[in-house]
């Protein structure tokens, strides 16, 4: 008698699956073991630029901490304008590096009239010209004077804060940080002086470190 083998009705094969998924996972290996390669022949091939790029850029940051250190330190020991007695004493010590020119013989306000400086002190007439530090002693009353900021504290383009310098701490005024004016940005501080007002401030961000570090720590009058 003749024997027939017979076949799968559905045509599938059980080794379909893993076999499917055998190519998958080998063909998932190929694609990352070429990623590998291709990373390693770049590092190798670049790893000395790249490492002298490195260095390079080491080298920059270093010296930009080392510039800015140093520039700190050439502002020591700081030198201290002495107003007149009639308007307060005011004491201002600044950077060395800065320059200052100081108007205090007027008979009218502002009696003192101060406008500092990193090297030259700019055309104290100039519409353009911004300040590192201003200082005045005007006649306007303290309450006018902060009263001038009102409307720029509504429009949320400054804050307002008490404030009194550490050297004399009895004497309480505010610190205006923010738009000064159309054109400038930085902190003024107001304090009452007698019957004036001394009025201290920055026209420039990049000039607020030495204002916290350097002037009004240091600021003295007498009430």
């Amino acid at each position: 008698m003749e024997m027939r083998t017979r076949t799968p009705e559905s045509g599938f094969s059980p080794l379909a699956v893993p076999f499917g998924l055998s190519v998958f996972f080998l063909v998932v290996a190929i694609v990352f073991g070429s990623w590998a390669y291709m990373q390693m022949l770049d590092y190798k091939n670049n790893s000395d630029a790249k490492v002298a790029v490195a260095v390079a850029q080491a080298k920059l940051d270093e010296d930009k901490v080392k510039d800015a250190a140093f520039a700190q330190a050439e502002k020591q020991p700081l030198t201290t304008y002495q107003g007149p007695s009639a308007y307060g004493s005011v004491s201002v010590s600044y950077p060395k590096t800065w320059s200052a020119y100081v108007i205090d013989t007027r008979s009218s306000s502002p009696y003192v009239d101060g406008y500092f400086n990193p090297s030259t002190v700019p055309d104290v007439n100039g519409s353009n010209s911004v300040f590192a530090l201003r200082v005045q002693v005007v006649q306007d009353a303290y309450s006018d004077v902060v009263a001038n900021f009102s409307s720029l504290v509504r429009n949320g383009k400054v804050a307002v804060s008490p404030y009194a310098v550490p050297k004399v701490s009895n004497v309480i005024g505010v610190r205006v940080d923010g738009q000064l004016t159309q054109k400038t940005n930085g902190s003024m501080i107001i304090l009452p002086l007698r019957n004036t007002t001394l009025k201290v401030w920055t026209e420039a961000p990049q000039f607020e470190n030495d204002l916290n570090t350097n002037i009004l720590p240091n600021l003295t009058f007498r009430p």
